[in-house]
């Protein structure tokens, strides 16, 4: 089980992403657009530096939503493979079946 306030900081990101990506993507656009001057690039660019870090989605990371574990996450379940393996093992996954040969 990962610490809670790791969850909590993840948690906090992407909420941090979700209030801020439409603000980034409108400077982000404001920053490669040819028919703006350098002067207003530029700002553009200053303006996206003093937005919150942690608005990034870049600064995201995958966890598992049972256990928050950040490592071995398998994006098509949303779980790390510890607790994957739990619920295969259980029936719980769909189109899942165990191996035999």
């Amino acid at each position: 089980m990962a610490k809670k306030s790791m969850i909590a900081r993840e948690k906090k990101r992407t909420h941090m992403t979700d209030k801020y990506s439409e603000r980034r993507n409108q400077l982000k656009q404001r920053v490669v657009d040819d028919n703006l001057t350098m002067e207003e690039r530029w700002q553009a660019m200053i303006d996206l530096q003093r937005l919150p870090r942690d608005s990034s989605a870049a600064r995201g990371r995958n966890r598992c939503s049972v256990s928050g574990r950040p490592r071995g996450y398998f994006r098509k379940f949303g779980l790390s493979r510890n607790m994957l393996r739990e619920v295969c093992m259980k029936g719980e996954a769909p189109g899942v079946v165990k191996a035999s040969w």
